[in-house]
């Protein structure tokens, strides 16, 4: 199939509209027309190499669309139906067995290292030419993606699949750090670092839950405007305020923290403002091998910090329950999104990084 897709050819490169061939689907797999796709932070530190995703690559992981063919053995699809991709998984180690497909022995091999297992690209260039893809077990900077059936997730027909996309990874990973991982009780102190997407997500999430305080941290004077209009109750400027003293003097020692920007200094922030017995979650994306130090005095008080991968979702139940509470008007994760035609990619990227975008999501003509 001729497809048309936003190429990632050298570390840092802008990306590239470029036509492309897609194989047909192999037993387990699904091609999906692409509706939408969010722009994450994941896909712009693999296109500048954080990771050692191999070039060129088809980057793209919050895809949204409609499934237009399946391969041998597939049953949790048909073509027609509606879908978001998420991350892949192998289904064969003991995570997986347990559920916690996010946790996978695979995960790496699975999601970065663009090829299906047997080594393969679906992808090449149209005349001969290797080019990586099945990034996140799909590649949805395109107009199709090849996804597997393990990491397509069917919603229902009147979803609006234009929003969906970021629902697959960055939505999923803020509401199910606080829904999921850290699972805080009614009346619980929560700070979050870092008002993007992922983190107003949580704050959002923390409404459900019953927080109180909820506490956003960032530089960005209108993020922490949006953050307070989505739920909220205090916003802390750290370009002026010392986060720590100000969540000392809120709640005396936050029950739960979350870290959402992947920079050392401001995990190390987020640990030094909880209570005792409090629980640091850990989101952001650091380039591999960065290092934090702790007070380890003060972590034998209880004190503990976790990762957390993709909010410990198991995408087919949670990306539906996120679903169920935006139409309940409880999760209002449409206010984060702004659109962009899919030929303006790097406009939207751009946006992304300049702060002026939250969350910037392709659509795709047709």
């Amino acid at each position: 199939m001729r497809i048309t897709a936003a190429l990632t050819e050298t570390r840092g490169a802008p990306f590239a509209l470029t036509p492309l061939e897609l194989d047909d689907p192999r037993p387990g797999e699904v091609v999906v027309r692409m509706v939408s796709s969010g722009v994450c932070h994941t896909d712009l530190i693999m296109r500048d190499q954080w990771y050692p995703v191999p070039l060129p690559v088809v980057l793209g992981h919050e895809g949204a669309g409609v499934v237009e063919a399946v391969g041998d053995g597939v049953g949790h699809v048909v073509p027609g139906d509606h879908v978001v991709l998420t991350f892949n998984s192998c289904g064969d180690c003991g995570m997986c067995d347990h559920g916690r497909p996010a946790y996978c022995d695979g995960f790496f091999g699975c999601n970065f290292s663009g090829a299906r297992p047997d080594g393969s690209s679906p992808l090449r260039r149209v005349g001969g030419g290797s080019v990586h893809g099945v990034f996140f077990g799909q590649s949805s900077f395109a107009t199709h993606a090849l996804a597997t059936e393990r990491n397509v997730v069917k919603v229902d027909r009147d979803a609006p699949l234009e929003l969906l996309g970021p629902l697959g990874c960055g939505v999923q990973t803020g509401a199910g750090a606080v829904l999921n991982s850290l699972d805080p009780p009614a009346g619980s102190s929560l700070a979050i670092f870092g008002t993007g997407s992922v983190g107003i997500s949580a704050i959002m999430a923390a409404v459900i839950a019953g927080c109180s305080p909820i506490v956003a941290i960032d530089l960005n004077e209108r993020r922490l405007e949006t953050a307070l209009e989505l739920g909220a109750t205090h916003a802390i400027d750290a370009a002026t305020d010392d986060p720590v003293e100000r969540l000392r003097d809120l709640t005396g020692g936050a029950d739960y923290t979350l870290e959402t920007t992947g920079v050392a200094s401001v995990l190390r922030q987020a640990v030094d403002a909880l209570g005792n017995g409090g629980t640091c979650g850990l989101i952001g994306a650091a380039a591999l091998g960065t290092e934090v130090s702790l007070d380890m005095s003060a972590l034998l008080f209880g004190r503990s910090v976790r990762g957390i991968v993709e909010g410990d979702s198991v995408p087919r139940r949670f990306i539906p329950r996120l679903i169920d509470f935006h139409r309940q008007g409880r999760f209002p994760f449409d206010r984060l999104i702004r659109t962009y035609a899919f030929e303006d990619i790097n406009q939207a990227v751009e946006d992304s990084e300049k702060g002026t975008t939250l969350k910037p999501v392709l659509t795709f003509a047709g």
